[in-house]
């Protein structure tokens, strides 16, 4: 029988679970919107349930007679920068603080840009080390967990570990591979701390309640998983030094597999660690937002029908939808150019895909400039990687091979840990 593996991706919006077998093939995928749950993306229970609706959505659309010997590892990915202080059973004890929150208190803040080295990514209002230090006051606090570490908790019983993705945010050292000490100058309680281990670690088996929650054998391995960003990005297949990932959503955001770290704070660059690898890259205020700004998507369909790739319009557009840009340029200041508007709305959203193609183009340009290696290869995610006539423009302005995306689920990529995990463990 083929072994099976699953991935897990808990998000803002819902939880969405994979089952992966050993040649990365998807046996089956399953998904369940969060506010099934309530009304609030804050409250683990929710989580937690969102979680367990699309394990039991997985089992049940493949034989699942099958899938309870066929299972081996387990492993999950949330939202890089969310966390929740518990106690020592791994309950929660406040509300926790997502991704996007931001810590007001000015003590706090002062005390890590005193402390932390420039490079860190622990810096400002919404980075994990902010809240682990609002929290570590609660009375009956056993430890800070970023959401992926509670969800995993979950199932092994396990509420004092974390992976090195999620961990980067409250500080860990990716490359010395520990806290440093400076973190307990900023007054954060070490102990409090989870250990950190490698993204595609065991860290346990599932508990007795949640091998029979699931119906699954209580050998199968909890594998330590990532943030949700590594995970679309391993999702993809990108495997090799110079591969790189572009995501054409709201925002457009790229990244590309480093053989050494890059840190560069101005453009809010920092590396993921990946094994021996670096996953570096950068997100442009540029993207479908804006595009969104000057016509519906029905229309965009039809105008891209209407656009020659291959030939330039001559326009030199930086498309934004204010004035602002954090990469490839650094200027917060930095205005939209989206003059001469010409009379012909196909060309006008030509030249913005140009645009936007140039901007990806200096994107990739600028990671190399800052240490990472050439860009060999594309694969591409997101609502934008589905119009042809910007894929071509993009082709042509990067000149370097597109690649197919093997899957753009976070929780596909989560399963290649759970894989990873699984065969360290000798189960495939």
């Amino acid at each position: 029988m083929t072994p099976l593996v699953i991935g897990i991706d808990i998000g803002t919006s819902g939880a969405r679970a994979v089952a992966m077998r050993p040649d990365f093939s998807i046996a089956g995928q399953s998904a369940v919107r969060l506010d099934r749950f309530g009304q609030n993306p804050r409250d683990p229970s929710a989580w937690w349930q969102a979680v367990q609706a699309a394990l039991t959505g997985l089992l049940s659309s493949i034989d699942r007679a099958a899938v309870r010997a066929a299972v081996r590892a387990i492993a999950v990915d949330g939202t890089s920068g969310t966390l929740l202080p518990v106690d020592a059973a791994g309950r929660p004890l406040a509300e926790p603080l997502m991704y996007n929150d931001k810590v007001a208190d000015a003590d706090i803040l002062a005390a890590i840009a005193r402390e932390a080295p420039e490079a860190s990514a622990a810096h400002g209002a919404t980075s994990g080390l902010a809240k682990a230090l609002q929290f570590q006051h609660l009375p009956g606090i056993a430890a800070v967990l970023h959401q992926a570490d509670w969800i995993a908790g979950n199932f092994s019983g396990r509420f004092d570990i974390s992976d090195e993705n999620n961990a980067l945010k409250t500080g860990y050292d990716v490359e010395a591979r520990r806290w440093p000490d400076w973190i307990a100058a900023t007054g954060m309680r070490m102990d409090l701390l989870p250990d950190v281990v490698e993204p595609g670690d065991v860290t346990g088996t599932l508990t007795a309640a949640a091998a029979e929650m699931l119906g699954l054998p209580p050998d199968v391995v909890v594998v330590a998983g990532t943030t949700d960003g590594c995970a679309s990005f391993l999702a993809t297949g990108a495997t090799a030094a110079g591969d790189g990932v572009t995501a054409l959503g709201s925002s457009l955001t790229i990244k590309i597999l480093s053989d050494r770290p890059l840190s560069a704070p101005r453009f809010g660059i920092y590396s993921h660690r990946l094994g021996d690898a670096w996953l570096a890259g950068g997100a442009s205020n540029s993207g479908g937002k804006v595009l969104a700004q000057h016509f519906p998507l029905a229309r965009i369909i039809e105008l891209s029908a209407k656009i020659d790739p291959t030939t330039e319009t001559g326009f030199d557009y930086y498309p934004l939808g204010a004035a602002g840009e954090r990469f490839p340029i650094a200027d917060p200041a930095l205005p939209p150019r989206l003059i001469p508007r010409p009379a012909d709305d196909a060309d006008y959203l030509k030249g913005m895909f140009e645009g936007m193609a140039a901007i990806e183009t200096l994107g990739y340009r600028r990671l190399a400039e800052l240490g990472a290696p050439a860009l060999t290869s594309v694969r591409s995610v997101g609502g934008g990687a589905a119009n042809p006539a910007w894929t071509a423009i993009r082709r042509r302005k990067l000149g370097v091979d597109f690649l197919p995306a093997l899957s753009d689920e976070a929780a596909a990529g989560t399963a290649r840990l759970a894989l990873k995990g699984a065969s360290k463990a000798g189960l495939l």
